[in-house]
């Protein structure tokens, strides 16, 4: 994918995702606390088994970070624009 469908594809879901020199996107929640940023990546990580595409995640005290990216090729394809629509209605 280049760079001018990623932005494409990118003005398409939350604001908050970031294109990162056009291999992945990232996006950070802050959330109120330990438990609620965890129930947050088990429901992400949910979303991920039942796509069959496995999203990178940072964990930490009210934070999570989500990395997505397809592995096989190490960069975006439109699958991964598509997860991170999924997340965003978490």
């Amino acid at each position: 994918m280049g760079l001018e469908q990623a932005q494409a594809m990118i003005g398409r879901i939350n604001s908050d995702w970031k294109l990162i020199e056009i291999h992945h996107i990232e996006r950070i929640w802050a959330l109120p606390d330990f438990d609620s940023a965890l129930q947050f990546v088990n429901a992400a990580g949910s979303i991920c088994e039942e796509q069959n595409h496995h999203a990178d995640f940072e964990l930490g005290w009210g934070r999570v970070k989500a990395m997505i990216w397809t592995h096989k090729i190490n960069g975006l394809t439109e699958s991964d624009f598509v997860l991170a629509a999924k997340f965003d209605e978490i």
